[in-house]
Formats: C-alpha cells, structure tokens, sequence
C-alpha cells in the first residue's frame, strides 16, 4: 500500500512539473514568451494602432482638394502602387462608413449607432471596429503628412514657424519618392506632367529659402450652395420687380387715356 503511495505521488510530481514547463517563462514578474503576449492582447481586447487618424484624415483631405482634381481632368488611374492611392490608408474604410446626419449627429456604418461628435466615432471605431482595418496590405497616410503639408494646412493663417533644413530636405525627398512613385515620368505624357505638376506643388516648398509656396498650382473650386441659391432668388427678384414695374406703367398709361377720353367726351357735350 505505501509502494502504491509512493509511486502515485510521484505520478503527480511529474505532471505538475511537466505542466509548469509548457508555461511561458517569467522572470522577475514579467513574461517572456511572444504568445503569452498575444494572448494578454487578445484577452485584454488591445488593438492600439500607432497612427494618428486625425493627421490621416487632414493628409486625405489636401490629396482631394489639391492634387485629386488634376488627376481627373488628365483623366489618369493613379496605380496601387501610389502611397496616396486609397487602398492605401488604412482608415480609409472607416471613413467611408460615417454620416454626418446633423449638425450634432455622426452615425456609424457598421453598426448604425450614432455619436454627439466625430471624435466619439472615431472611438467608437477604435473601440469597436478596429478589427476592420486592413493592417496587412494598407498603411498609415500620417506617414506622409510632412511631404504634403499638414503642418501649414493646420495651422493656416497663424505665424509660420521656424525652418528646420534637415526636415524640409528629409520631406522634400519623401516628396520625390511619391512624385517617382503615382506618377512616373516613363508611362505617357499625362503621367509626365502631372508628375511635373506633383513637384511645383509640393516638392519645391520644401525649402528654407522661402521662394516656394506649398499648394502654389491651386485647390478644387469649392461650389458654394449658398451663394448659388441666394444667387437665383435674387435673380427672381428682379424678374418680378421689373414685371410690376411694367404692369405698373401699364397702367397709369391706360389711366391715363381713360382719363383723356372722359375730358374729351366732357368737352363736346359742353352747350355753344
């Protein structure tokens, strides 16, 4: 019987023992091993993405008001391979799926919840949503942000900071790069001169010297619904202050020869 013991508590040493070496090490309380690290993000729900999506959306936004409309008029298919083609930015899809309802409403794509302000959207799809994004095969547009200005979009109209020349000489090369890359001077004589183009406005701003003007070729001309509306109406206006106006003189001259007519008939019935 105490054989038996013996041999059963041996058999329970040696499965604690081959349990704790197929743990991942720990030493001095922190772990070692990469899938112990996976799973603490998995478990935890950690999804952290080191990209700014608000550096993203404004580097987006000069692509579409700065360099997007000229794209179209050369009628020219920017390829994947481009850093600034779509598919590119991972938040691209995300941003796809938001409505701005209202003044004070953003709606979710996804899920249709709705949100005060973009900012809690954003969150929300921080929160929720992260596990849409296509971290594989995109990348991070903020990347890019000094190549295409951000800094000066930002903050326009505020006092210009001091130039730093290795910046503006490190932005101006990713500038190249891009202009080498959406559009190679090899592929035809649109690529060509929107390669050209790609440079005067971005590229050559990228100095100290201060000659260069970021975005010097111009933006998309904004069509402003506004004026167009307050256009047309004034314009009914006018239409109907000039038919009164017509109708009006119209009238005092029937008035008026009414008036003739009555003194006219006055006078022949007047005795000799």
């Amino acid at each position: 019987m105490n054989k038996i013991l013996v041999w059963f508590h041996r058999f329970v040493v040696f499965l604690l023992l081959t349990r704790v070496s197929s743990l991942p090490h720990i030493d001095d309380g922190h772990v070692d091993s990469d899938a112990a690290r996976i799973l603490d993000q998995e478990q935890s729900g950690d999804h952290q993405i080191h990209c700014s999506r608000e550096r993203s959306r404004i580097a987006w936004k000069i692509v579409q008001e700065y360099l997007t409309p000229f794209v179209e008029k050369e009628k020219y298919n920017i390829s994947r391979r481009c850093r600034l083609h779509p598919d590119n930015d991972i938040y691209r899809d995300q941003e796809q799926h938001k409505s701005h309802i209202d003044i004070n409403e953003w709606q979710c794509g996804y899920c249709k919840k709705t949100f005060y302000e973009e900012k809690h959207l954003d969150q929300h799809f921080d929160n929720r949503h992260s596990n849409l994004l296509n971290l594989k095969e995109s990348r991070c547009l903020a990347d890019v942000c000094g190549a295409l200005h951000c800094d000066h979009e930002i903050n326009s109209g505020s006092k210009k900071s001091k130039c730093n020349p290795a910046a503006a000489a490190r932005n101006k090369h990713i500038c190249e790069t891009i202009a080498d890359s959406c559009f190679p001077v090899n592929e035809g004589p649109a690529a060509s001169r929107l390669h050209e183009f790609f440079l005067h406005q971005f590229c050559d701003a990228h100095s100290c010297t201060g000659r260069g003007k970021p975005f010097s070729r111009g933006r998309r001309k904004k069509t402003n619904v506004f004026y167009i509306v307050a256009s047309i109406f004034l314009v009914m206006l006018l239409v109907l202050f000039y038919l009164y106006m017509y109708l009006y003189q119209r009238g005092l001259k029937k008035e008026s020869q009414m008036l003739r007519r009555v003194s006219q008939a006055g006078r022949k019935k007047k005795p000799s």
